[in-house]
């Protein structure tokens, strides 16, 4: 058997902060996607997580609640370990700071580089920031005096301290990024760490007296170990670096330190330097993913823009938050978080793009073969141009993960949810069921669809783990989803012919976009309603492209079943066959038609119409009607249910 690769991610150890915002699943999910991916693709991963607990900042704040600060932690770090749960978060091991395994590793680490010349007692008196728990020279201030990172003040404080020869390894960490363009990535952070050193490196300050909620130093227990140099070494404790070697040797380097940017510099300064005292091999690539904002700014709990993750994924679910964040984000850059345009991705990408293939594709198996596939035949049973758009999905699709371009590579696989749901309507399986003559034409139909589906599920799975196995079980596959590979969907064909498929469950069901409430967008909202109305005054009909108008997806629908909508003169609730599904919509025809006119008629419908919700009905869809003065007439067309408008 052919040994895997390994392959080894972490993300930063998170500092327990009592408010969880959507900042902190946006790195984890991030990490969460490629450890899944890799492993989909074949690689033994090891994926760390954790919280950073020591500090200053962590024992202030324990005391001012009354309780110590290891009882401050746990219910902190116990709702990062629950986050994680909730948003699927694949981690192998989760490091707390505080655990005696690190306390270990920390005081050996220390004590090896002492033992080596690198660590040296001496005092320091320099200006502090307590929350971000750093020292800095008076000219690394930022233009009001504050701290360069959070520009909060700092103060000035003079103790007794070790220091680690940092300014030793300057010049070889320098050369070491200079040599390595990948080592520190994007680019942009790279210049940034470049010019930063070429400044001048000072020695690092590591231990502290004025605070004992720390790791004691082995050789001095009045001073605790500072958190840099303590928070950092977490990368090496669990996998083994005192008690596995084997385990160590496998993992070590790290192949990826998945960070925030403005902690790059002490991954891809700072840790190397300790890490060329201990004479180890450096990470393979420190890359520094942007912030998430909201509201045009980075949140921040004194600026009351946090978002509260549990509660997101409580009402949208942890996979549509999990798109979400890595479709609409470029790793590497800040990226806008916002409800509205969580709601409009859910009700585009998730609701109508996947939820509608795979409910349409099982929904015509159902009426037309009782729920059974039928094996294609021979190679007319494959649609060679749907194959040949799959196929470079795949290929495509692991190109830009291996990149880490995870938004590319999302866009690049709802390309293909589109280009299958434009196969359905090439094909208009709803007219083969009709013809006898055709029923194997429709079989291959329906087997290239679930083909297709079976290619997709796989390909969604880092993103969307939880739907993508629900997918898999709808069809009725198989094979276990846990052991499935990227191997598995690298040639067309893998659905077994005489397949049983399962019964459509709905993904995920279309959301009202909420009314703007604050006063100021409504301000906004009456701007854009003005504007709008001159522009119409303008020009009443304007032009549109083919290219627009192609937008609009016209459809022969039946009439089901018609109903008036209570307290209402003016609308009634239609339900209507599309050929594969059935839906309901409000029509305002009730005073040109009875209810019983209207069932059985061939009617024109929008059926690509975002919905709305109208008298509490969620109206999916309008017919189409003319109208003449007080006349009104439904266009009403001798065509077979199902066939295109064009």
């Amino acid at each position: 058997m052919e040994k895997k690769k390994p392959f080894y991610i972490t993300t930063p150890i998170y500092y327990p902060s009592a408010k969880l915002h959507i900042g902190h699943a946006y790195c984890t999910t991030i990490a969460d996607a490629i450890a899944r991916f890799k492993r989909l693709a074949g690689y033994d991963v090891f994926f760390l997580t954790g919280s950073d607990e020591h500090g200053q900042k962590i024992q202030q704040t324990a005391e001012a609640a009354g309780v110590t600060p290891i009882e401050y932690v746990d219910g902190i770090v116990a709702g990062f370990q629950n986050l994680w749960k909730e948003l699927h978060i694949s981690n192998d091991d989760f490091i707390r700071t505080t655990e005696e395994r690190h306390q270990r590793v920390v005081q050996e680490v220390f004590r090896r580089i002492y033992e080596k010349g690198d660590i040296y007692k001496g005092s320091y008196k320099g200006l502090y920031c307590t929350p971000c728990e750093s020292y800095w020279t008076e000219h690394q201030l930022d233009e009001n005096g504050c701290c360069p990172d959070c520009h909060r003040p700092v103060q000035e404080v003079s103790e007794e301290a070790y220091f680690f020869k940092m300014s030793k390894y300057a010049d070889k960490v320098l050369e070491y990024i200079e040599a390595n363009p990948d080592f520190i990535q994007p680019v942009s952070r790279r210049n940034e760490m470049i010019n930063f050193i070429k400044q001048g490196l000072e020695d690092l300050c590591i231990s502290r007296t004025s605070f004992d909620w720390g790791i004691p130093v082995p050789i001095d227990t009045k001073h605790v170990i500072y958190v840099w140099f303590d928070a950092l070494t977490n990368y090496i404790t669990p996998i083994g670096f005192l008690d596995d070697k084997e385990k160590f040797d496998k993992y070590w380097p790290a192949d990826l330190h998945l960070v925030g940017k403005e902690i790059v510099r002490f991954h891809s300064i700072i840790w190397p330097c300790i890490l060329m005292a201990l004479e180890l091999p450096l990470p393979k690539m420190i890359y520094g993913h942007g912030w998430l904002i909201v509201g045009g700014d980075k949140m921040s709990k004194s600026k009351g823009n946090v978002v509260d993750p549990l509660a997101l994924i409580e009402e949208f679910s942890a996979d549509a938050i999990r798109y979400f964040l890595l479709r609409e984000i470029n790793l590497g850059q800040d990226g806008n978080f916002s409800r509205d345009a969580l709601i409009t991705r859910i009700n585009s990408d998730l609701a109508n793009d996947l939820g509608n293939l795979l409910h349409r594709t099982l929904n015509m198996i159902g009426k037309f073969q009782q729920g059974s596939l039928i094996p294609p035949q021979g190679e007319s049973g494959i649609d060679a141009s749907l194959k040949a758009d799959a196929m470079e999905t795949v290929k495509a699709y692991g190109e830009e993960m291996e990149a880490m371009q995870l938004s590319s590579a999302i866009k690049k696989v709802w390309a293909f949810v589109s280009r299958a749901n434009k196969y359905i309507d090439e094909t208009a399986p709803w007219v083969l069921a009709k013809d006898a003559g055709r029923k194997q034409e429709l079989a291959n139909t329906m087997y290239n669809l679930v083909e297709s589906l079976r290619i997709i599920s796989v390909l969604i799975s880092p993103y969307m783990p939880v739907t993508a196995e629900r997918i898999w079980k709808q069809l009725g596959l198989p094979k276990e989803f846990s052991g499935v590979q990227l191997s598995d969907i690298q040639e067309w064909g893998g659905t077994p012919g005489d397949l049983k498929v399962g019964v459509p469950e709905q993904l995920f069901p279309r959301i009202e976009l909420e009314k703007e409430e604050a006063p100021a967008r409504q301000q906004k909202a009456a701007g854009k309603k003005e504007k709008a109305k001159a522009d119409a005054k303008k020009e009443e009909h304007p032009e549109i492209t083919m290219e627009e108008f192609s937008k609009i997806h016209l459809r022969v629908v039946k009439v089901l079943a018609a109903e008036p909508v209570p307290k209402t003169e003016k609308l009634l609730k239609l339900t209507v066959d599309l050929g594969d599904e059935e839906r309901e919509i409000v029509s305002g025809i009730a005073r040109h038609y009875t209810p019983e006119e209207l069932i059985g008629k061939n009617v024109v419908m929008v059926i690509n119409l975002k919905s709305a919700k109208i008298r509490g009905i969620v109206s999916h869809g309008m017919v189409l009607a003319a109208s003449h003065g007080d006349d009104m007439k439904l266009l009403d067309v001798d065509m077979p249910v199902g066939s295109q408008v064009r």
